[in-house]
């Protein structure tokens, strides 16, 4: 706690990194995993491969991805903002497909009754009421990558887990914590404001 008092424009820096590369990443990850899960949806056979295939990223270790993509990216924040993205993919897919699922059956033929296309079924049917769902799936995604971004320190991409690894090669308990404390206080942050954000959706 001493290394956070004596040091709050550090740690708000770190912070402020930690915090970019994980809303860019989730970001990302809603611009491709939503219209895939829309897809995945729309064309049963290939929702099962889409999972699968999402699935398996979602199980490489954060470190071995890490690895894998520096001989491509480089050190810094692109390797870790695309793993971080192929993390990600996974809940919100799954999500987004098990909103659209969720849609009763009589409201979609209701739409068709009054001679909706699918197009306008889908922006003004269906995602709004998969919407709830679709944001847990970012929710999780966030408070996710805000935790899996302080190994992207070991890379070179900058953020709380600077001060993590900084404090286990140092031996220094302090530091280790500087870093540890705000990430669990942003991924609390995180999960609340997206949690009322999903409660608020709801139809």
């Amino acid at each position: 706690m001493k290394f956070i008092a004596a040091n709050p424009g550090q740690i708000a820096l770190l912070a402020g990194q930690q915090l970019y590369l994980a809303l860019v990443a989730v970001l990302i990850a809603c611009l491709i995993g939503i219209p895939l899960g829309i897809l995945a949806r729309r064309f049963r056979p290939i929702e099962l491969p889409t999972m699968l295939v999402a699935g398996l990223l979602y199980l490489i270790p954060s470190l071995v991805l890490f690895a894998f993509l520096i001989p491509f990216f480089g050190l810094g924040r692109t390797p870790a903002i695309i793993a971080l993205v192929l993390y990600s993919l996974l809940v919100i897919v799954r999500n987004t497909v098990a909103g659209l699922r969720a849609v009763p059956a009589a409201i979609e033929e209701a739409a068709r009754g009054i001679g909706m296309s699918a197009l306008q079924r889908l922006w003004l049917v269906e995602l709004p009421i998969a919407l709830p769902v679709i944001l847990g799936g970012v929710r999780i995604a966030t408070v996710m990558n805000i935790g899996v971004a302080s190994i992207a320190a070991y890379i070179g991409a900058g953020g709380l887990g600077t001060l993590i690894f900084r404090g286990i090669a140092t031996v220094d308990s302090d530091t280790v914590l500087a870093g540890a404390i705000p990430i669990a206080i942003l991924a609390l942050a995180a999960d609340a404001v997206l949690k009322r954000a999903e409660a608020w959706t709801r139809p």
